[in-house]
Formats: C-alpha cells, structure tokens, sequence
C-alpha cells in the first residue's frame, strides 16, 4: 500500500482540494472555521511534510522547526506570502507554492463591486431602506459620485491592477498608474493608461485603488502624508493588504472630512476594525472577499494541493516562489 504523508491542515480548502489531499495524506485538519491558533499549529506540526496554510496563518521559524526536520512543502491558498517566512524556508531547504493568476479577474471583479458601492453609496441606501427611512425619492437623496470623466489612480499594477484598468474603460474612466516598474507600451496603449509619480498620482486621482504587495516598502504607503495629498472629494478602495493603509490616520481624515469615502476588502489588523471605522457612514466594509468566487475558490484549492502534493515527492510545486530551496533539500 502506497505511505500517506503527514500533513497539517490549518483550515478546511474547498472540496476539490480536499478530496485532492486525502486521497494519499494523513491530514492533522484544524477542524473550526476561524484561524487555527499559533500553539496549535506549532504543537500539531511535530513529524509532519507538509502544511497547507492560508494567508492569515503565520507559519515561521518556529512552526518549521516544530516539524523536527521533516517538512518539505508548505503551501498556501492565497497569492501573498508575506505571512510565511520564506527566506528561513528556503535556509530549510523547503519549498513554497501559492496560487498566482487564478483570482486575477474574481479580485477585480470584487474590487468594481466596492468602487460602485462607495461612489453610489449602495450600502447606505440598503441601510435606510432596510431601516424604514426611505420615505420616496428626493432630488437630494443620498447623491453620489460620477463616473465617466474621472480619474481613477491604481497603486500596483500587477495582474489583478490591470485588470482593474481594463473594466475602467467601459466605465469612461482616464487610468493613471503607480509602480515599481513601468508597463511595456504596448500594454500601456491596450488599456490605455499612463504612469506617474506616487505624490501626483495621489493629487489627481478621484479613486484610489489598492494592488500592491506588502512588502517593507509597501507597509503604511497610505498614510498621513499620502492621504494629504489626496483631493477631499476622493475616494480609497484597498483590496490589496490591510497594512498598506494606516488605518487610524485614514478614520482621522474621514471624520474630519478630508477624505470623501474608503471601501475595504482587507484590514490591517484583519478581522479586527480600527476604533472608529465601523461607524463611519462612508465607508464600505467586505470581508475578505476578492477570491470568493465559486469557480476561483475551487481552482485555488486544486492548485494548493497540487503545490503540496509535488513537494511531498520531492518535485517542484508547479506554482512555487522559491524554487532555490530544492537545491538545499
């Protein structure tokens, strides 16, 4: 009979990744919805090859070391791995897959939901009506903003910012850009759009929406300073990672009207809400729903087995950010 890994499971996948898993792994499966605990991962990770994650599970130096040597895979069901160490992953000589691609057009899709949910204040006409205020339509009631002929600014222009970008368009929105480095021009005439500075950016955009990765030099990019630079009349949509935004100087300059509106995906101290946010009527609050199609869900599971199930057998995981580590495994 074929051996079955040992496998921790931080959080049940959708069933085309489970069926996947347990067809030749034995799996030590965190059986709440809601994250596993530190110390449970660190005391279920004794013995075992491989971990499945998601991205609110820090798996670090001490997670892998409780594996005793043994771990060779972790694999997580999201495209981020800011909440792995991967560096001392790859010192391990342990591989890491993620699932890049596949959420692309669902994020996006998410990420137009909440622009026009902010803009045409959806959720607060849900709320009134809901609330019994509606008493008929008004020439003042709850008016919002316009979209063609506006500026929308995206910070990160990576798969899912482009795609973000080319829904623009039908809306008539000019894009201007942020990045690291510049689109190819080729892609740049397709969308169109056009690259500038982050400070002018800021200045001219009428929305502002969230691509980036979290990195050291992404944490905290909207903060004090950048929000200054943003018109009173604009609006903030982050659905890249909650520590991009300083969240308590974004609530400083909603309620001091400095700042139009803000609609978020995530949060930077996910699930828990800086003081104030909650209240503020202005904002939009989803949680964590940029994946949550029910194909791209399905897909991002198949994938994360398929990353751990290479690993196991010591091949590379298809979707792997560290392929180095095979050379020290």
């Amino acid at each position: 009979m074929e051996r079955r890994f040992e496998v921790l499971v931080t959080r049940r996948l959708p069933e085309a990744g489970m069926e996947l898993l347990s067809e030749s792994c034995r799996l030590r499966l965190w059986g709440e919805d809601r994250p596993a605990p530190y110390a449970w991962m660190q005391e279920n990770a004794s013995g075992v090859e491989g971990i499945v994650c998601l991205l609110s599970d820090r798996i670090d130096a001490g997670v892998m070391a409780a594996a005793e040597e043994k771990l060779r895979v972790i694999a997580t069901m999201a495209v981020g791995c800011d909440n792995i160490a991967v560096a001392e992953a790859t010192r391990r000589g342990i591989v890491v897959g993620n699932t890049p691609g596949v959420l692309t057009e669902a994020t996006a899709d998410l990420t137009w939901a909440l622009i026009l949910a902010l803009g045409r204040r959806v959720v607060e006409g849900d709320r009134m009506v809901r609330d019994g205020a509606f008493t008929g339509w008004g020439p003042t009631l709850l008016v919002g903003a316009d979209f063609h002929g506006r500026t929308l600014g995206i910070i990160g222009m990576g798969r899912i910012g482009q795609a973000v970008a080319r829904r623009a368009v039908g809306f008539g929105l000019e894009v201007v850009y942020h990045n690291r480095h510049r689109l190819a021009p080729e892609v740049e005439h397709a969308i169109p759009a056009k690259l500038l500075p982050l400070d002018q950016l800021l200045a001219r955009a009428d929305f502002v929406s969230l691509h980036c990765p979290l990195n050291q030099e992404s944490r905290y990019l909207i903060g004090p300073a950048a929000l200054g630079r943003m018109k009173p009349t604009a609006y903030l949509i982050n659905v890249a990672r909650g520590p991009v935004v300083d969240e308590a100087a974004l609530v400083a300059a909603l309620q001091a009207g400095r700042l139009a509106g803000a609609a978020f995906d995530v949060y930077e101290r996910e699930p828990e809400l800086s003081p104030g946010l909650r209240e503020l009527p202005n904002v939009v609050l989803a949680p964590h729903l940029g994946s949550a199609s029910i194909e791209t869900r399905r897909r991002m599971a198949q994938m994360t087995a398929q990353n751990l199930l290479a690993g196991l057998h010591g091949a590379l995981p298809p979707w792997c950010v560290n392929p180095e580590a095979l050379e020290r495994g």
